[in-house]
């Protein structure tokens, strides 16, 4: 006896995006706000960066997240993205956390006794 699969596809509807071009209109509104912001940035911030390595920043945390495709994702993006960009303006952030977008690399800490031994922590 051969059983009957079905496949259900659930339709969801989005959070603020119609469609992808909406989606895509909104991001591009961000980023362009965000990139407006930079001199307020600097000025409030006085944060050892130049609008160059601002604008450079943004445009990477921006296609850090490119592949995305899901319009419920991308809303999610854009409105945290609205939530940081009014942080910053209304300078709720602290100069450190606007300075961690440029944190490299997170160091690893050791984990046998070794390398906590070499490397001098408890």
């Amino acid at each position: 006896m051969a059983s009957k699969t079905s496949t259900v596809i659930r339709q969801v509807k989005p959070i603020l995006s119609v469609n992808q071009e909406d989606a895509r209109r909104k991001v591009l509104t961000l980023y362009k706000t965000w990139i407006r912001q930079i001199p307020l940035l600097l000025q409030t911030y006085d944060i050892p960066k130049n609008k160059v390595d601002c604008k450079q920043k943004i445009r990477e945390e921006f296609k850090r997240h490119a592949h995305v495709s899901d319009l419920r994702i991308i809303d999610k993006l854009i409105i945290r993205g609205q939530m940081e960009l009014q942080e910053v303006a209304n300078s709720w952030k602290t100069k450190g956390a606007v300075m961690y977008y440029w944190k490299e690399t997170w160091e690893k800490k050791p984990t046998d006794f070794m390398s906590k031994f070499l490397k001098g922590q408890d």
